[in-house]
């Protein structure tokens, strides 16, 4: 390897590493109580795994290696733009515009190859062009309910969330695979009988 294109990748990884340190709304509950947030690079591990349990599941054939290469980058550029909270409109009216100037710090620094290719796959998420893409994107959001869930809906209570305001989130999701939609629908029951979730 050209000791150039060796440097770059090391540097990408090197900055790829601060993902461990973005946070989300979402809470990890502590296993002696208490809570602390989410971060991205934890979010990102949760998802690959819910894909990986999941693709089968699923009615399309989904190319599990090209899900999970897009689950691998989708949040990469939160290192530079930082988590855009779901249920934040403002932060929601920036968050294309503020992502877009990330991705090109975070992918500009590798080599173009390789570059071009990560950045394809983040567009391709985003975009929801493939059936992949709809897959990753149905078990991000799935893996952001379940964890609201997961902490008792402390997220949701400290933003004031209502079952309303998630249905433009999770409808999308739902309409993913009747797998995803069932699933969802289950954790909207958790949320209701924890009083989580208000009507």
């Amino acid at each position: 390897m050209d000791p150039a294109r060796a440097e770059a990748l090391l540097g990408f990884l090197a900055l790829a590493d601060r993902l461990k340190t973005v946070e989300r709304r979402g809470r990890v509950v502590l296993p002696g109580g208490g809570t602390r947030r989410e971060t991205s690079a934890e979010h990102s591990w949760h998802l690959a795994l819910l894909a990986l349990l999941l693709h089968r599941e699923v009615a399309a054939e989904i190319d599990l290696g090209r899900a999970l290469a897009m689950i691998a980058v989708h949040d990469l550029v939160e290192i530079e733009a930082g988590d855009t909270y779901a249920y934040d409109p403002a932060a929601c009216a920036t968050q294309a515009e503020r992502e877009a100037a990330a991705a090109a710090i975070v992918f500009g620094g590798l080599p173009p190859d390789l570059g071009t290719w990560l950045r394809g796959l983040w567009e391709e998420f985003e975009a929801g062009t493939s059936p992949e893409a709809r897959f990753a994107m149905g078990c991000d959001r799935l893996q952001g309910f379940l964890q609201n869930t997961l902490s008792d809906g402390l997220a949701w209570k400290e933003h004031g969330v209502r079952r309303a305001d998630t249905a433009g989130r999770m409808d999308p999701a739902r309409a993913v695979d009747p797998v995803l939609a069932q699933l969802i629908e289950r954790l909207y029951d958790r949320a209701r009988a924890g009083g989580m979730l208000p009507e």
